[in-house]
């Protein structure tokens, strides 16, 4: 049995017998139940999509990356469409999501156990019913390659095919823009997918013996636009000034109710954007209440949208007085802080017309100039708003 879903952003996204068990597995179709965006959707009614659109995106996009790379006359991947790697990075694709409690990002730090996002993917890669669905339809795949896969791969071609999912160009970013900045109603996200692809190559470190993924040099452009996609929609709408505060609120509501993500898979798996607003609506919390009935803190304060390192810590060293003066549980405080054009841990490289290889940094003069986004928001309750705002404006400048 195969499944084929009509995609908004990548037309038809078709899966294998593999992957179309995978997509009817609890843990993926509880993604259904996850917004992409978290509280965003309060901001810009669009952003209605959900964490499971994105996973069949990044598992689409895995493939077709992987044939880039894979088409190429050095390149080390089989081009073989039936290809244990290629099958396996498809999966993974699909599956690299399954730990994201409610709300995706908004709340993430608040497991019951010190685990994040990725941790809880592994536990829910673990259970024994995902073994049984590998075992028959797996092919000689297993669980256990899509986690490993997942913490970084063992070996060259491995490390390789993880940074398809998770590296400096990789398919979440790939997705993500595209599929946000269409359904937020924003062109920020934009960018030229094909031409990236036609231009992307796997490069091999000679020293190490591993292998990255980078462009040729006809590919900058490309590579600037989705860098430049990246910058705006973090400015524009990850770091919306509404949007951060809803975040603060949830985090709020459930710190103040004492509530936590379960860390424990089969009660994870009936945990969701529904339960979770279910339970909000149950509650006496001024945070549940921000959230549910528009009653946010206002913004009171904010710094420019690039502090230097002595700024960000001069601003930092404020807030204690500031909580102290009114209270902490008046106030609420977000540091959004973002490098768009680090993409990975790594450099991405340019092959040069002439073979040579540069930093994406050296290659494009635009790229060299981008500057880390880093800014502080204050949100206080409305009688204490004008206090708050005349206190910083003083201290501040």
């Amino acid at each position: 049995m195969t499944l084929s879903f009509r995609d908004p952003i990548h037309g038809f996204i078709r899966a294998d017998a593999l992957e179309t068990a995978l997509i009817n597995t609890p843990a993926v179709q509880r993604l259904r139940w996850i917004k992409q965006l978290g509280m965003t959707y309060l901001v810009f009614p669009g952003a209605e999509h959900s964490r499971f659109s994105h996973v069949l995106g990044a598992m689409h996009l895995a493939g077709r990356v992987y044939d880039a790379l894979a088409a190429r006359p050095d390149s080390p991947l089989d081009p073989d469409p039936r290809a244990p790697e290629r099958r396996l990075v498809r999966a993974a694709g699909l599956l690299h999501d399954i730990g994201h409690a409610p709300f995706s990002h908004s709340a993430e730090d608040l497991f019951d156990a010190p685990i994040d996002h990725e941790a809880m993917t592994g536990r829910l890669l673990g259970v024994p019913a995902m073994a049984e669905l590998f075992q028959r339809y797996g092919e000689g795949l297993s669980p256990q390659d899509v986690a490993r896969l997942l913490e970084g791969g063992n070996g060259p071609i491995e490390r390789l095919l993880s940074q398809i999912i998770s590296g400096e160009l990789d398919v979440d970013k790939m997705d993500y823009l595209l599929r946000d900045s269409r359904n937020c109603g924003v062109a920020y996200g934009s960018y030229d997918l094909e031409r990236l692809l036609d231009t992307i190559v796997a490069l091999r470190n000679e020293a190490t013996g591993d292998w990255g993924i980078g462009v040729e040099e006809g590919g900058v452009h490309a590579l600037e636009a989705l860098v430049m996609a990246r910058y705006y929609m973090f400015t524009q709408v990850y770091f919306n000034v509404t949007g951060k505060a809803l975040e603060l609120h949830l985090n709020g509501w459930l710190l103040e109710d004492g509530l936590r993500w379960s860390s424990d898979p089969e009660t994870f798996l009936q945990q969701d954007d529904v339960s979770a607003l279910s339970a909000m609506r149950k509650s006496s919390s001024q945070h549940a209440r921000a959230v549910l009935y528009r009653e946010r803190f206002p913004l009171a304060f904010e710094t420019r949208e690039h502090l230097t390192l002595e700024e960000r810590d001069r601003f930092a060293a404020l807030v204690p007085d500031l909580e102290a003066e009114f209270g902490p549980s008046r106030l609420m405080v977000s540091n959004s802080a973002k490098d768009p054009h680090r993409l990975g841990k790594s450099q991405v490289l340019v092959r040069r017309w002439d073979g040579s290889l540069e930093p994406m940094e050296v290659a494009s003069q635009f790229i060299r100039h981008l500057t880390r986004i880093d800014t502080f928001r204050v949100y206080s309750a409305p009688e204490i708003r004008a206090a708050v705002t005349e206190k910083l404006r003083r201290e501040w400048s």
